[in-house]
């Protein structure tokens, strides 16, 4: 089976949330905009939920940074990726320097108020996508490279498991998964030479803990989108690039996930590709999703949750006190901000 994350309604739980939650196959919870009133009401809200679920339930969310901020003040509101790749093109040891700052703060943040994951980093490369843009780190594929690796470790010296999106690569075809479906006509030997060279390299550094595949189909290797596909989860991103972590689906409620039926037959093609956790963004979709009585719990997942739970966070900071109280986050902060005026 594969797991699901789910979206909720609002900034407080409904009674259909908390039915939601109570599914054996909830695994754990993604925030949006619309969960987040202030930080002390994000706080009270992962409480609430860790009442009904316990303390393996995982959270997460897309705290990127520029587009892609989901929590306001006073979480720190991030640059784009793009940012950091332009410090390193005008001065290397600048652009790693930032790319360290920006993953460690952001890391930090989450993980001190209970959030284990953000899913990150963008390994796309910048080439002409309308959803990707400055969410890239450049649109060279070997400073994608470089500058992802410090980034996740960045992440992990925070405590943070890092995610590397969207495999195999999204940032060469033009439409946007949200919206539309993209279709990637190009042979496998030109998506291998650019948008794959990042994950591949980022896997064999074993510094990518969960693989988020994309919603885009690839025309040359597979009929289906990669988030529902067997040849790429399996044959090629387990086999030929030998990725031993958690592969996760992109959410089902995009206009591209639709291309095989409803929400039933979305998820379905997860199982039959063995994706090991997909997202359920919208609380209307989690409902109906949720309601079918077909969706079963079976024994052997229980196999897979284990292993789900790796990407657990562990904060390198005090859990007791906000996190902008503390010197190490002032001290990391203050170095951010001396980056950006320079």
């Amino acid at each position: 089976m594969t797991a699901l994350m789910i979206g909720l309604a609002g900034p407080e739980l409904t009674a259909q949330d908390i039915k939601n939650l109570q599914h054996p196959l909830v695994c754990g919870v993604i925030f949006f905009k619309r969960n987040f009133t202030d930080y002390y009401q994000l706080t009270q809200l992962i409480t609430a939920i860790k009442a009904i679920k316990g303390d393996e339930c995982l959270f997460a969310v897309d705290q990127e940074g520029g587009r892609v901020i989901r929590f306001g003040l006073p979480f720190t509101q991030l640059e784009p990726l793009a940012t950091i790749g332009d410090a390193f093109d005008d001065n290397n040891d600048k652009g790693k320097t930032y790319a360290h700052l920006h993953a460690w703060l952001m890391a930090s943040e989450l993980l001190s108020i209970g959030i284990d994951l953000s899913f990150a980093p963008v390994l796309d490369i910048d080439n002409g996508s309308n959803v990707i843009g400055d969410r890239a780190f450049s649109n060279n594929a070997d400073t994608v490279a470089t500058l992802g690796e410090i980034y996740c470790r960045g992440m992990q010296a925070a405590g943070m498991k890092t995610t590397g999106k969207h495999y195999p690569g999204h940032g060469t075809v033009v439409a946007d998964s949200h919206f539309e479906l993209p279709i990637d006509d190009r042979l496998w030997d030109e998506i291998e030479q650019l948008d794959l060279k990042p994950f591949v390299q980022l896997i064999q550094a074993e510094c990518i803990d969960a693989m988020m595949l994309s919603h885009v189909i690839y025309s040359k290797s597979c009929d289906l989108p990669a988030g529902y596909s067997q040849v790429w989860n399996e044959i090629l991103l387990r086999k030929k690039h030998q990725f031993n972590g958690i592969s996760i689906s992109d959410d089902l409620g995009m206009k591209a996930a639709e291309c095989v039926g409803p929400v039933e037959k979305r998820y379905q093609a997860c199982v039959d590709a063995d994706i090991d956790m997909t997202l359920v963004c919208d609380f209307d979709l989690c409902t109906e999703l949720l309601s079918n009585n077909r969706l079963k719990y079976l024994p052997h997942y229980t196999q897979k949750l284990s292993k789900i739970r790796r990407l657990k966070g562990q904060s390198t900071l005090a859990t007791t006190r906000p996190f902008w109280e503390q010197s190490r986050w002032q001290q990391a902060r203050k170095a951010l901000i001396h980056l950006r005026n320079s």
